[in-house]
């Protein structure tokens, strides 16, 4: 699956090894290897095959928006952008919704 960055940073955490962003190790390691799983899917169900990410939906007003667990509380924020060819997994965030 095709992945977009909205965030600089987040573009460079994945392709710079010495790069951390301030985030710890483990969180980082973390998002590396979920950004591989993502770019190893077709499209986003292939996504729901690896449990572990709990990848899902958010509801409300962030209904447009999934999450991918990271590290503890910590998810991946995304959005899916519907396009001809395939779809592309848009990296939007790391939070923490549940605070």
């Amino acid at each position: 699956m095709d992945v977009r960055h909205d965030d600089d940073d987040l573009a460079r955490l994945e392709a710079d090894p010495d790069y951390t962003a301030g985030l710890g190790v483990k969180l980082v390691r973390k998002y590396r290897r979920v950004l591989n799983t993502v770019r190893g899917v077709s499209n986003e169900t292939g996504l729901y095959k690896h449990v572990g990410l709990h990848f899902e939906r958010l509801k409300g007003d962030r209904q447009q928006q999934r999450s991918i667990r990271l590290v503890g509380g910590q998810r991946l924020i995304v959005e899916i952008e519907e396009r001809p060819g395939g779809n592309c997994m848009v990296i939007k965030g790391i939070e923490n919704y549940h605070k």
